[in-house]
């Protein structure tokens, strides 16, 4: 009864918005039933798996739809391919990404079907206990802020990530500051507020052991998730 009453007791507009994104998200289903070639079908799958798993992570973080629009596309071009421009695009942005960080120690850059992922190295980023960005990292954020401003088309979420020392509230709140920082940055370099979100994870999504230095500094990370625009429908 209490998230009938909450849907509710929302805003029509807001309503709307959470009606219109799980339309999308039943679409994508729809299509993927539809005759198709195993790869196509298979891509489908993916991307309306990811484009839902996306969408409830952004929302359950972010609590607005517009968080719920980004996660949908970072999980549907994680979880799936696009049309051919989409994808060129995706290239064409992958590289000029890596020839701008070709030098960076403190940068490193994967593929996922159409997402893009930058990770920065929070030892290298921040101070200890931190969220003020080091003056040594203005470049590469100066060129990521360049490429990213040559691509429109795309969406950013800029994710928090920390290790398990410290407590996991105290972990949250750091991480979210981090990203918040990275995500200012990007907009006093030209990208507009709506095309970026910020949001914590805090020690939950740790990439290696936390038993070990090696492993907790690879943990303490900022990563920048790039999605084509395509996948977040507006309005």
């Amino acid at each position: 009864m209490k998230l009938s009453v909450d849907f509710i007791d929302r805003p029509l507009h807001h309503n709307m918005k959470l009606c219109s994104i799980f339309i999308i998200l039943c679409l994508f289903t729809v299509i993927a039933c539809a005759p198709q070639t195993r790869t196509q079908k298979g891509g489908m799958v993916g991307a309306g798996g990811g484009a839902a798993a996306g969408a409830l992570v952004g929302y359950l973080i972010g609590k607005d739809a517009g968080s719920t629009l980004i996660g949908a596309a970072i999980g549907a071009a994680a979880g799936g391919a696009a049309g051919a421009g989409v994808g060129r695009m995706m290239d064409n942005q992958e590289r000029d990404m890596r020839e701008a960080l070709a030098e960076s120690e403190a940068a490193a850059i994967r593929r996922e079907g159409n997402l893009l992922a930058i990770s920065l190295r929070g030892d290298v980023t921040f101070d200890t206990d931190s969220s003020i960005i080091k003056p040594g990292m203005y470049s590469e954020i100066d060129r990521i802020a360049g490429v990213l401003n040559q691509y429109p088309d795309t969406v950013i979420r800029i994710e928090g990530h920390a290790d398990s020392r410290g407590s996991e509230q105290y972990n949250m709140e750091l991480s979210g500051r981090r990203a918040a920082a990275v995500q200012n940055m990007f907009i006093q370099r030209g990208l507009y507020r709506e095309r970026v979100e910020a949001i914590s994870f805090g020690e939950s999504s740790p990439i290696a052991s936390n038993e070990t230095a090696e492993g907790r500094a690879r943990n303490r990370r900022v990563e920048i998730k790039v999605a084509p625009a395509a996948y977040a429908p507006q309005g």
